[in-house]
C-alpha cells in the first residue's frame, strides 16, 4: 500500500515563496511518476507539475511553468515542489498523485494513490 503525505502549505502573500513537500511510502520509489495537483474552490483538479522519479524528467502547466519547479530526493522519497512568484490564482490545495509506472502524465486519472493535499492561500 502506497501512502502519501504532504507538508509545507500555508498563507503568503502574491510575489511570495514556498516550497511543498510529498513524502512517498510503501512502494519502490525509484521506477514511478509523481505529479501535483491543485484544486482551487469551485474548480475541478489540475495538473501543475510531475516527475519521473529515475530518470528526473519534469513537466510542468503552462501557468506555472517559470514559477514553480519540481524536483525529487530519492534517498528521502520526497518529491519538491517550489513555488516563487506566487499569485492570488494559486490559491488551492495541493496534492500530491503517485503512479507506479516511470511514465508521468498531465490526467489525475492516471494516478493512483493521492495523499490528503496541503494549502496553499495567496493574499493579494
Amino acid at each position: 500500500q502506497v501512502q502519501l503525505v504532504e507538508s509545507g502549505g500555508g498563507l503568503v502573500q502574491a510575489g511570495d515563496s514556498l516550497r511543498v513537500s510529498c513524502v512517498v511510502s510503501g512502494r519502490t520509489f525509484s521506477s514511478s511518476g509523481l505529479g501535483w495537483f491543485r484544486q482551487a474552490p469551485g474548480k475541478e483538479r489540475e495538473f501543475v507539475a510531475a516527475i519521473s522519479l529515475n530518470a528526473g524528467n519534469t513537466y510542468y502547466a503552462d501557468s506555472v511553468k517559470g514559477r514553480f519547479t519540481i524536483s525529487r530526493d530519492n534517498a528521502k522519497k520526497t518529491v519538491y515542489l517550489q513555488m516563487n512568484s506566487l499569485k492570488p490564482d494559486d490559491t488551492a490545495v495541493y496534492f500530491c498523485g503517485f503512479r507506479p509506472f516511470p511514465r508521468v502524465t498531465m490526467s489525475d486519472a492516471d494516478y493512483g494513490y493521492w495523499g490528503q493535499g496541503t494549502r496553499v492561500t495567496v493574499s493579494s
